[in-house]
């Protein structure tokens, strides 16, 4: 199978269903709030459940370029796979957390678990399929995310007809099974090393930490790729976690509504922007170099106008349009990051360097959700919404100013 030519596709659809647990697990806790603080006090406070969001992504964070850098040096299956049995595991576990403290050091080991994912399974899809279907392989993936959280706004669904404690043990369990599929059905691939080599000069032909490392900090277009993942990050994981709630304050509707509308919302117009995104950057990269470059800077304009209207919208109307327009355009920018990343660093360091990415990117979503956790407290989140407009304009500039690529696959000399 492994050796087929449908076998990279089937890549994408077995780490499709893991991208779905991986984000599904970690955003119905946004959720749920109503239900879990009737059980545990603390989470009346926003204040107190930010803490509660925020601590997944600054461990999350921290993890990310240690987990590009084993996934580059070790088997990226055996790397998944454990990955997802552990924070099922840990999902299974927060259905009998009876206080704060056990959900919030639960979220630390999900956040350690869930880190060690993305930088393989990107990196593992990428060296599967090249320049004419890398964009589109890695915006199929991407659905999985979105899926993920547009399932996750079910929760509070799941927990107002059976409880809190029932959704997350559902999904731990699902998740458990599942890391078993992949044991027998996910198979490595690393195209610079060929089964034939020895044991000894296999070792030999693993990446250098220190080389790779330099080698990515050395290269200016890096720092470039790292700045503009990292700013559209803060209203990327801004939706994610706080969308629901501003849906429910904007529009004066119970949470269990709330929650699915902008999760759904959200998931199905990124699914339509990375596949929009995906074919047209592996399209437009065939006739010019920087179509990916392109394609991704016209996903971030779009999500301009829509954080303001997202902002300062209070209709039905205004808020699920602009989320879909933010949603779309999200997509469009996500699909093609790997794949620019694929245009500037050797397939050797490729998940290192997205280890990293994600690094800055998930700090910039640690430190947003905290921020609008207080602004939920204080009246404002909206205005913040609206604020980050700015700073998102300022990364596109950036982008299409300064990222040049040459070549479709960086090959390292």
């Amino acid at each position: 199978m492994k050796n087929s030519k449908s076998y990279p596709w089937v890549v994408v659809g077995l780490l499709w269903v893991v991208a779905l647990l991986n984000y599904m697990d970690r955003q119905m806790l946004s959720t749920m709030k109503p239900s879990m603080q009737m059980d545990i006090a603390e989470l009346q406070s926003a204040t107190q459940f930010g803490y509660l969001m925020a601590i997944f992504l600054w461990i999350y964070g921290l993890m990310s370029p240690v987990s590009g850098i084993i996934a580059d040096r070790v088997n990226r299956k055996w790397l998944i796979v454990g990955s997802l049995f552990v924070w099922s595991g840990v999902t299974l576990a927060m259905g009998y957390a009876k206080t704060f403290d056990q959900l919030y050091w639960l979220r630390a080991v999900m956040g350690v678990s869930e880190a060690l994912y993305i930088p393989a399974g990107l990196s593992l899809i990428a060296d599967y399929h090249r320049d004419k279907t890398r964009s589109l392989a890695v915006g199929i993936h991407m659905t999985g995310l979105y899926m993920g959280q547009a399932l996750g706004g079910f929760g509070a669904t799941i927990a107002a007809e059976f409880s809190w404690n029932k959704a997350f043990e559902t999904f731990g369990l699902v998740g458990i099974v599942y890391s078993l599929v992949l044991v027998a059905f996910l198979k490595e691939k690393r195209n610079s090393v060929t089964t034939t080599v020895s044991a000894e000069e296999s070792v030999r032909s693993k990446p250098s930490l220190t080389k790779g490392l330099g080698i990515l900090f050395t290269n200016i277009s890096f720092w470039i790729i790292l700045f503009y993942f990292a700013i559209p990050s803060l209203p990327g994981w801004g939706v994610k976690n706080w969308l629901p709630t501003l849906f429910s304050e904007s529009l004066g509707i119970e949470m269990s509504a709330a929650g699915p509308l902008s999760t759904i919302t959200i998931a199905a117009s990124s699914f339509l922007g990375v596949i929009f995104g995906g074919i047209l950057s592996d399209k437009w990269v065939q006739k010019n170099i920087r179509g990916r470059v392109y394609t991704s800077a016209i996903g971030l304009g779009l999500t301009i106008p829509a954080l303001l209207f997202i902002g300062f919208g209070h209709s039905l109307f205004h808020l699920v349009g602009a989320a879909f327009l933010f949603g779309f355009g999200f997509g469009m920018f996500d699909a093609n990051n790997m794949p620019i990343l694929c245009q500037f660093v050797s397939e050797k360091y490729r998940a290192t360097a997205y280890g990293l990415l994600n690094m800055v990117g998930v700090f910039a979503g640690a430190v947003i959700t905290d921020w609008l956790g207080r602004s939920t407290d204080a009246g404002s989140l909206g205005n913040d919404f609206a604020l980050m407009a700015g700073i998102v304009a300022v990364a596109l500039v950036i982008q299409i100013a300064f990222l040049r690529p040459v070549t479709n696959d960086f090959i390292d000399t």
